[in-house]
């Protein structure tokens, strides 16, 4: 399935002509070896994966013994393999590096040498576990892989003309009509449903069957449960607490996560290395409150105020509905706009999702007070591209239903005047300006 992400090791083959390493980081079947493979298979003249899921232990003493002797280490890898190496011809795969940490450790080496490329693909890379020992690379470009996008997923079933009819009707702030703004709704939820993992995508490009690509995602979440299980060193219950209550803290009107519910007289501080899991592992997007909505938003986070999206929501809808029968049914009804839900998370969600991998960081403002002026909640806070001395961030609110007030956003836009720019309104009707409020359809969202 094409991915933009090949443009991404394209550059990086040009930009570093063997003097860097690249890495691949994602959550667990995102697609990260796919990519990786297919690449190395059309941009070089051979290539060795070493899958450190599954490799023998005749390789993994290479890394042990032969490192000093660079010679015999090829040698010996290429004789292993029976893969012909070829200087600057040839790209070595580390696939799931973080299995094995010396591995990592001897990029600095292998791209010192300058013979051959390497591709590290990895998730859980940054947990403290895995790198414990070693010395991190600092010849070593890392790249990070999400689920795959709304324009990725048109690509795959085949609709390679409407995003780019969606981007300029979006540069130009034009409406969509209604014939087209209909079909773009209806894939757009069709891809909120499947998902962007690649496996479900493809299930539902060859089935069509909503009960088999249900299966696919079951099966990824319980990989996830797996990987908790055995790489959340002593904080698998919390870790296994906080994954299995995010559909529940996303479906209440506030959607704050609050660890005290999770358990009674628990603080959040006691759950920051489980919550540094789940992101690190690139499994859930962290949404942060930030104290004022101003270019600082890093500098104003509140640390143990937070929401909680799965990273992607596919795989929500899944975790959320449990299994049961007649799921083809109940997709049809989502995908129709036909099931009485709460849709309002599963918006929310795809958008946080969306905003992440195009390259956002997640915050959002929230301030209660006995002022009725002062009190509001905004979805979520961009910062505009170029940083100007005024008028830096602008507050996204996002609603999944044809009714809805704009309360929140017009206080926001009213009280912190000199810190905002544009003001946008996701929501499932067609792009509209009016009173300064940008009106956008969620299928635009990731060109924000």
């Amino acid at each position: 399935m094409k991915r933009k992400i090949y443009n991404r090791l394209l550059d990086w083959k040009a930009q570093w002509d063997g003097k860097s390493a690249i890495l691949i980081d994602g959550a667990r079947r995102v697609g990260k070896s796919y990519i990786a493979e297919e690449f190395a298979r059309n941009e070089y003249k051979s290539y060795l994966l070493i899958d450190f899921n599954n490799t023998s232990r005749q390789i993994k003493q290479l890394f042990e013994e032969k490192l000093d002797d660079l010679n015999t280490f090829f040698r010996q890898l290429s004789l292993l393999t029976g893969v012909k190496f070829y200087e600057r011809q040839t790209v070595i795969i580390f696939d799931e590096v973080q299995l094995y940490p010396r591995a990592r450790a001897a990029i600095k080496y292998l791209v010192a040498d300058g013979r051959y490329d390497y591709i590290e693909t990895g998730s859980l890379v940054s947990i403290n576990r895995n790198v414990k020992n070693i010395v991190i690379p600092s010849e070593e470009e890392r790249v990070d892989m999400f689920p795959m996008d709304f324009e990725e997923f048109l690509w795959a079933t085949g609709n390679d003309m409407l995003m780019p009819y969606i981007r300029e009707h979006y540069l130009d702030m034009q409406l969509m009509g209604a014939a087209i703004h209909r079909k773009a709704m209806e894939l757009f939820r069709l891809y909120m449903i499947v998902g962007g993992m690649p496996q479900a995508v493809q299930e539902y490009i060859i089935s069509k069957d909503f009960d088999r690509v249900d299966h696919i995602k079951r099966n990824i979440l319980k990989l996830y449960r797996s990987d908790i299980s055995k790489y959340a060193y002593g904080e698998e219950q919390k870790v296994t607490r906080i994954f299995d209550q995010i559909p529940s803290m996303l479906q209440r009107h506030e959607k704050r996560f609050r660890i005290g519910d999770i358990k009674l007289g628990a603080r959040s501080r006691d759950y920051e290395k489980s919550l540094f899991w789940l992101e690190e592992s690139r499994v859930a997007n962290i949404c942060y409150a930030t104290t004022a909505p101003n270019v600082g938003l890093e500098l104003n986070k509140e640390q143990y105020k937070f929401k909680l999206y799965l990273a992607d929501t596919g795989l929500l809808i899944s975790q959320a509905f449990g299994e049961r029968d007649e799921l083809n049914e109940l997709y049809r009804k989502l995908m129709f706009d036909k099931l009485e839900v709460n849709k309002g998370m599963l918006v929310e969600n795809i958008v946080a999702q969306m905003l992440k991998a195009s390259g956002k960081e997640l915050f959002y403002y929230s301030a209660y007070s006995d002022k009725a002026d002062d009190r509001m909640e905004i979805d979520f806070l961009i910062r505009k591209p170029h940083v100007t001395s005024r008028h830096n961030i602008s507050p996204i609110e996002v609603k999944s239903s044809n009714r809805y007030t704009l309360s929140s956003l017009r206080k926001c836009i009213k009280k912190f005047s000199a810190y905002t720019t544009t003001p946008y309104v996701l929501h499932s009707g067609d792009l509209k300006i009016d009173e300064g409020i940008v009106y956008l359809p969620l299928y635009m969202t990731p060109l924000l």
